[in-house]
């Protein structure tokens, strides 16, 4: 898929409210909406994820593909589905929940490893780090949340991977940057 940030307003409606409707139908009735998208665009492969957030801003679920492995519209709908139902952290989201979340579509671009820490750009990047079977990914927005600088979201993407904080120095880590276009909504 081409750079995030050229998904129009148009697509990135469809997309909230492929969203939206995922997440209220599959809480309320346990079925997926029959979708049907007549944007080329978003039936391209790309990774994204679908986070949703209490009104007061805490976390109630987010999970996404890093790799393009299905059509966008396809990728929002399972991570819709997942994340407010699947997502380990979280006991699955109840209908009586529904009116006081809000809803974030993060759009990603292609990773690009790394091998200086200099290249990561707070409120630009996200970061994933690899090390032999662990595996930690944070968003871009997670770092400007947080107020954190670069190596602290170095550490805390490492501890995101089960590892030591300063695991990303090693030469069998491997870390990746990407951007993401990032759109929010209530959800209801």
């Amino acid at each position: 898929m081409n750079p995030p940030q050229l998904l129009s307003l148009e697509e990135q409606d469809f997309l909230i409210e492929t969203a939206r409707r995922t997440i209220i139908e599959y809480v309320t009735s346990a079925r997926a909406p029959e979708v049907i998208c007549n944007h080329a665009r978003l039936n391209e492969k790309c990774g994204a994820f679908v986070t949703l957030h209490e009104k007061n801003g805490a976390l109630r679920g987010c999970i996404g593909y890093v790799e393009p492995i299905k059509p966008l519209v396809q990728t929002i709908i399972d991570m819709s589905i997942a994340c407010s139902t699947k997502d380990p952290r979280f006991s699955p989201v109840t209908e009586g929940e529904l009116a006081n979340l809000d809803l974030e579509i993060s759009i990603l671009s292609s990773l690009e490893e790394i091998d200086n820490p200099q290249k990561i750009l707070i409120g630009t990047h996200g970061l994933l780090i690899k090390k032999e079977f662990a595996t930690g990914l944070l968003l871009p927005q997670v770092a400007v949340e947080f107020g954190w600088d670069r190596y602290r979201f170095l550490r805390e993407t490492c501890r995101k991977a089960g590892l030591a904080t300063d695991d990303w120095k090693k030469p069998d880590s491997r870390l990746f940057i990407f951007s993401a276009q990032i759109f929010r909504a209530s959800l209801l």
